[in-house]
């Protein structure tokens, strides 16, 4: 008998028999919704689900009714900087007033004013004020989310940031992956080949001894770091187990799309400044081109172009980027309304992209991003609402009610 019964479920969302790969092209609009429905839950996994006139006699003791409400797999948030010391409310001030990102940066501000600020937090500290995120996150549908070192520059700082994502893992229900990216910024005090050197023979080894990183990532933009530095940090990364992500085309068309292609990279994220050269270069492999609506709305950038990339024949997935400078919020139903109403996605696209397609830019697809038998039981029921276009439509809105996972409700 199931642990846990939803019942008259007005529409259960992303019911699929199995999950073999990502979407993408004109099958991402697909998004497979079984109304009237109920779904079992047994331990931490997904165990049925059907129409209610096949509902099984024998019920447990849990049962919730989800009458008016849909039930979605909860968000798989595959691109986060989490793990900060404080926000940067400042520099938000500063762009109101006309500032560059570039000017910001090279005023002191930017990644290099986080992480001057990390630097002096301690890990106890670290790691409550990423909590408080963390949970923050849940309460708006997430279950599963990557966390991205990068706010350190030092040996000591990124493994700190490293042991403080781990730990979210292991202290709340959220599945966490980890990332590597110390490849983020040049601190000032430094060269870049000194800094790279560090990278390479230093911080690469003690993040594999201590095994704190799934991927490994770099910033591939001009003023950070070219492609050919990517390519050579993203290497270094793979042969110590860590498979590369990459921060590409975000200010400039930057190469790093083509540098992820090069280096293996299971994603590229950003492609605010994306045209076909890119688009051409990405048909027909396994890289999971990542658009961050909420990075690109906060800094005034041009929006990744997603109808032109699905109608390529492309997959996209939808992420947060939540951090302190340029994308202070991990709301995934506000990343969906963002890339419906600014990307031109439909509300089966954008859903898809910010569950199946997240799941896979995280090695997660087996376990995660859709309704199916065997993966792990994270869901949450909406609110009473009449459709499912209605959660990118009332943009801001507060249509999470219930959250589960692991089985559990949160």
């Amino acid at each position: 008998m199931a642990d846990l019964l939803i019942t008259d479920i007005k529409g259960l969302v992303q019911v699929r028999d199995e999950t073999p790969h990502f979407t993408s092209g004109t099958a991402m609009a697909n998004l497979p919704v079984l109304n009237d429905a109920f779904l079992e839950i047994t331990g931490d996994v997904i165990s049925g689900f059907g129409p209610m006139d096949r509902l099984p006699s024998t019920r447990p003791s849990n049962v919730i009714s989800a009458s008016g409400r849909f039930v979605f797999p909860s968000f798989v948030d595959s691109h986060t900087h989490l793990v900060f010391a404080a926000y940067r409310e400042e520099e938000f001030v500063m762009k109101l007033k006309g500032a560059t990102y570039a000017e910001i940066a090279a005023s002191g501000g930017g990644i290099l004013n986080s992480a001057k600020r990390l630097q002096s937090c301690s890990e106890e500290a670290l790691f409550e004020a990423s909590l408080e995120r963390a949970y923050e996150i849940m309460r708006t549908g997430t279950g599963a989310v990557e966390i991205k070192s990068g706010y350190g520059l030092t040996v000591a700082d990124e493994l700190k940031m490293l042991r403080v994502a781990r730990r979210i893992g292991e202290e709340t229900p959220l599945t966490v992956k980890t990332t590597f990216l110390g490849a983020h910024a040049v601190p000032s005090d430094t060269t870049k080949e000194a800094y790279i050197r560090l990278i390479l023979d230093e911080m690469i080894p003690a993040v594999a001894d201590e095994k704190l990183a799934d991927y490994i990532d770099v910033f591939c933009e001009e003023g950070f770091f070219t492609p050919e530095e990517t390519v050579r940090i993203a290497e270094k990364g793979m042969a110590y187990g860590m498979r590369p992500r990459i921060h590409a085309n975000q200010l400039h068309r930057s190469g790093g799309v083509q540098a992820g292609i090069r280096a293996g990279a299971i994603s590229v994220d950003h492609l605010e400044n994306i045209g076909d050269d890119e688009i051409k270069a990405l048909k027909g492999t396994s890289v999971m081109p990542t658009a961050l609506p909420g990075a690109a709305f906060f800094l005034n950038l041009p929006m990744p172009p997603a109808r032109t990339m699905i109608s390529e024949g492309l997959p996209l997935a939808v992420a947060s980027d939540y951090n302190p400078g340029s994308s202070p919020s991990g709301n995934m139903p506000l990343m969906i309304s963002l890339a419906c109403i600014r990307m031109r996605m439909t509300p089966e696209e954008a859903i898809n992209a910010a569950t199946i397609n997240t799941a896979y830019a995280l090695d997660l697809l087996p376990t995660h991003g859709s309704i199916t038998v065997g993966k792990r039981a994270n869901v949450f029921i909406t609110k009473p609402i009449p459709s499912i276009s209605y959660m990118p439509y009332a943009y801001g809105g507060d249509l999470v009610e219930t959250v589960i996972l692991n089985g559990k409700v949160v």
